[in-house]
């Protein structure tokens, strides 16, 4: 059950901002950390509530800047999970604010499944099939209706998503801090995460060879053992490749230019 703590006045201004932010989410998409940026903008009314110096709140805001990708109709679920835990990190000094991040890439993918589903894949067609006849015949009534049929539940499930999921958050952190699972927690968390983001490594990055050699006259390709042996194995090592390039500190401009390099050398060589 949620947290049934009487809801102050100034959390209701909290739970506005938070709605009104969250139309920034993908202002700023871009390929290095996709809608990270958006989402930071989003934390702001958390951020500044809950953090008193800048530091804290420069600290917060850097943490919140990492890769960030979902369906923006329902990420204030996620920012009101997180803000929860921003509460919770700036009263206790002790809390590992790892878990934060972990949190959000955890619960970023199934929500993006169910917001694409239900918003993209079925609210839009039912609102097109109701909007098209009457904007078919010259009816002004066609796209009125078409916004208000998809707007409203949309507008709805963005503004309580982000009640709900603070005080989803708020209770989930009270019942881990009283029966002492909070390391569990945290665990499982980093663990969901890093499956998130091998999972997106493994989709988003296509790095195959055309390499190919004759045994007794036959042709053999090596990508085809490769698969067999070790199924994507191209993409993890230039993954790994590019992550220990950050680790030294690289600029993403840099890795950008060595993965054009990379490629342009290997089609040239054939080996790409």
């Amino acid at each position: 059950m949620l947290n049934k703590a009487k809801t102050t006045k100034d959390d209701k201004k909290m739970f506005r901002e938070i709605f009104l932010y969250s139309f920034f989410l993908e202002s700023s998409y871009n390929y290095e950390r996709q809608q990270g940026l958006g989402f930071a903008v989003g934390m702001w009314p958390t951020i500044k509530r809950f953090y008193k110096t800048k530091a804290e709140r420069a600290d917060a805001l850097l943490r919140h800047l990492s890769i960030f990708n979902t369906t923006p109709h329902v990420v204030t679920a996620i920012t009101g999970v997180a803000a929860a835990l921003e509460k919770q990190a700036s009263e206790n000094e002790d809390f590992d604010k790892n878990t934060i991040n972990s949190v959000k890439v955890g619960l970023m993918g199934p929500l993006a499944g169910i917001g694409d589903s239900f918003f993209w894949g079925t609210l839009r067609i039912i609102a097109t099939g109701i909007g098209l006849p009457l904007a078919a015949q010259g009816n002004i009534l066609g796209p009125i209706l078409f916004l208000l049929v998809f707007n409203i539940p949309h507008l709805l499930v963005r503004y309580y998503g982000g009640v709900l999921g603070y005080k989803f958050g708020t209770n989930l952190l009270n019942k881990a801090s009283d029966s002492g699972i909070m390391n569990i927690l945290t665990k499982a968390a980093t663990i969901v995460g890093l499956m998130v983001i091998g999972a997106m490594s493994a989709s988003m990055v296509k790095l195959e060879t055309p390499l190919k050699f004759m045994i007794s006259g036959k042709e053999f390709l090596l990508q085809d053992y490769i698969d067999q042996i070790f199924p994507l194995l191209l993409p993890l090592l230039y993954t790994l490749f590019m992550f220990n390039l950050l680790k030294k500190d690289h600029k993403s401009t840099t890795l950008l230019l060595v993965t054009i390099a990379f490629g342009l050398l290997g089609v040239f060589l054939h080996i790409l």
